[in-house]
């Protein structure tokens, strides 16, 4: 039997390019999952902060965020937010950065993998991404984060006291070690079969045409399906 085709993926919550790049991750996914000799593919995600430094509470908006902090001018800051509106709404994705509360996300990705460790780590993946851009939630408070697992089948009582105890915290650094390890400074950046990098969050079609590829290549000699990673 070939081995799955592993695919790690390094992104934030807070990323607005990572949820356009899982989404079409996803699509991709989906189009060579209709072939007749699909490919099996397994998707891991791992953490990386944008901005470790931001605080829990932030006081304003994203326009404040990112021309204070990035010091970008307001105007440049409102057309490059249009700009992903815009390529987020091709995806599939409704983005609301009127509403979007920003916020320090090192407890969401400590959730993240306690999730992981539930055989949730997809589901709460997408509720975070979804609830941070779309609906408005603030992701950077424990209350709202342990409402937001339980949504997707995780215990609360355990969440709360994974967040609230940083049993977590070693994890999240770990993943981001291995990030700089592998030379990443930038989000979403996919690994696959801890051979290939693929920065940005690329078209579905080059998502799907990748794992074709590859599928095929272990077809021919199934010698080289044992991952690196």
């Amino acid at each position: 039997m070939t081995d799955a085709i592993k695919i790690d993926v390094w992104s934030d919550i807070a990323c607005p390019w990572c949820y356009i790049g899982k989404r079409n991750l996803e699509s991709g996914l989906a189009a060579a999952s209709a072939d007749d000799d699909a490919p099996e593919v397994e998707v891991t995600f791992h953490s990386f902060e944008l901005s470790p430094d931001t605080p829990v509470d932030f006081d304003g908006d994203e326009l404040d965020f990112l021309a204070t902090h990035k010091g970008m001018p307001r105007d440049q800051v409102a057309q490059m937010l249009e700009r992903v509106t815009g390529v987020a709404a091709e995806a599939g994705l409704e983005y609301r950065f009127d509403l979007l509360k920003h916020t320090n996300t090192v407890k969401a990705h400590e959730l993240l993998h306690f999730a992981k460790e539930q055989g949730l780590q997809h589901e709460l993946k997408e509720r975070l991404m979804s609830a941070y851009f779309t609906e408005g939630r603030h992701l950077g408070r424990v209350d709202e984060l342990v409402v937001l697992g339980a949504e997707v089948g995780l215990d609360a009582d355990a969440a709360r006291a994974a967040l609230e105890t940083g049993s977590y915290t070693d994890a999240v650094r770990a993943d981001q070690a291995q990030a700089r390890a592998y030379g990443i400074n930038g989000v979403p950046f996919f690994v696959i079969d801890g051979q290939y990098g693929v920065s940005g969050a690329q078209p579905a079609d080059a998502f799907a045409q990748i794992v074709r590829q590859l599928w095929a290549e272990r077809a021919a000699d199934p010698s080289d399906a044992e991952s690196v990673a």
